[in-house]
């Protein structure tokens, strides 16, 4: 179970650092935005990040609050993640991301388009279950 704290930052924190893990094992830890809705947490990539491409070969993650820099303002929970592809849960969590971030993420997205970046990128997104262990305990 969470504590309060943790349930704070899930629903009105800006930033989580996601840490996802190579086959190798080495941690990868990104600061991203995040929104969280019916006790699953939403992150916005692309298909072809390295995010991604780690939580399709093995689903395992760590998730902590953290600021804009990825510094952990609280501790790590276990996570276990997958590509989101309900056309319809996808509809409703690009809904909640503009209203979250709002401005800044079309802004974002502007920018990264005048730069010629991702052009190829199709962008998708990543749903984790935190705690996954005590959610298959029972």
């Amino acid at each position: 179970m969470m504590n309060e704290g943790q349930l704070d930052w899930l629903e009105s924190g800006q930033f989580i650092t996601l840490t996802t893990f190579r086959k190798n094992g080495q941690a990868v830890p990104t600061p991203v935005w995040f929104v969280w809705q019916d006790d699953r947490l939403y992150v916005y990539t692309q298909e072809q990040s390295g995010k991604a491409k780690r939580i399709r070969a093995n689903g395992r993650a760590l998730i902590a609050p953290s600021d804009v820099r990825g510094n952990p303002l609280g501790d790590f929970i276990d996570a276990r993640g997958k590509i989101l592809r309900d056309a319809d849960k996808i509809k409703q969590v690009d809904r909640l991301f503009d209203k979250k971030y709002g401005i800044q993420r079309k802004l974002i997205g502007l920018m990264s388009r005048f730069r010629g970046g991702r052009s190829q990128a199709t962008p998708c997104f990543l749903e984790f279950v935190l705690n996954p262990e005590k959610e298959t305990a029972g």
